[in-house]
């Protein structure tokens, strides 16, 4: 008896231009050994590598690492699109990818407020590695509601806007720019600034997913302890 060769799943083409580009480089994957969740600890080791480098300041290491963190956001839609058409999707997996994100976000800024921080402070009162650690905090404190909101209502409810082809997300492809006009100082100072109130808008989103699905949970069992009464 002869194995037949899986065939990709039909999905659904991707919205953004990365997606479909990683969708066409992981095709081949389908039938072989790699698995999401090697693609996922690829985009973490780049990810980790690229803060590194940009954590050590120097012109030509801060552009090296914007070049990884670049890949890095990449290859993390390399996991999903595989997962999706070959039906590799796991629950430990999502939560993998989605642990993955945030500690390359979180390492990104933190490099890159290290790696200006003992270069060039300006006027700054508070080190550039504080406010990296800021944005940092924020960064992953968005992570985690996005994960419970996604819990809550499914990934409609983590939607993120896409226009031309982009998403939020994809303003990390733009970090070389950054590095080579050298202005990562000021950068991490509005990301210092960008990142916390971001993160104050999506708790409030978090609370008002929480209280619209917390109603038809409060129904329900009003009406059970009705019908129980009767």
């Amino acid at each position: 008896m002869t194995s037949q060769a899986k065939s990709p799943i039909s999905v659904p083409p991707p919205r953004t231009w990365d997606a479909r580009l990683a969708r066409r480089l992981v095709t081949p994957l389908v039938n072989s050994r790699v698995t999401p969740n090697h693609l996922t600890t690829l985009r973490l080791l780049i990810g980790l590598a690229g803060a590194l480098c940009l954590a050590h300041g120097e012109f030509t290491w801060a552009n090296a690492g914007a070049l990884l963190i670049v890949l890095s956001n990449f290859v993390d839609h390399t996991d999903g699109e595989l997962a999706r058409i070959g039906g590799k999707s796991s629950r430990i997996g999502h939560f993998y990818d989605l642990g993955s994100d945030a500690l390359v976000s979180v390492a990104l800024f933190v490099g890159m407020g290290i790696g200006v921080g003992g270069a060039q402070t300006g006027g700054l009162k508070i080190a550039a590695g504080v406010l990296g650690a800021l944005a940092g905090v924020a960064v992953a404190l968005i992570f985690f509601l996005r994960m419970r909101i996604e819990d809550m209502a499914g990934k409609a409810g983590t939607k993120q806007a896409s226009v031309g082809g982009f998403e939020t997300e994809d303003v990390l492809y733009l970090l070389p720019i950054v590095t080579l006009t050298n202005v990562v100082l000021p950068f991490v100072v509005v990301a210092s600034i960008g990142a916390p109130l971001f993160a104050a808008w999506v708790v409030f989103d978090y609370w008002r997913v929480a209280r619209r699905t917390a109603r038809p949970a409060a129904k329900a069992s009003e009406n059970s302890q009705r019908w129980a009464s009767e």
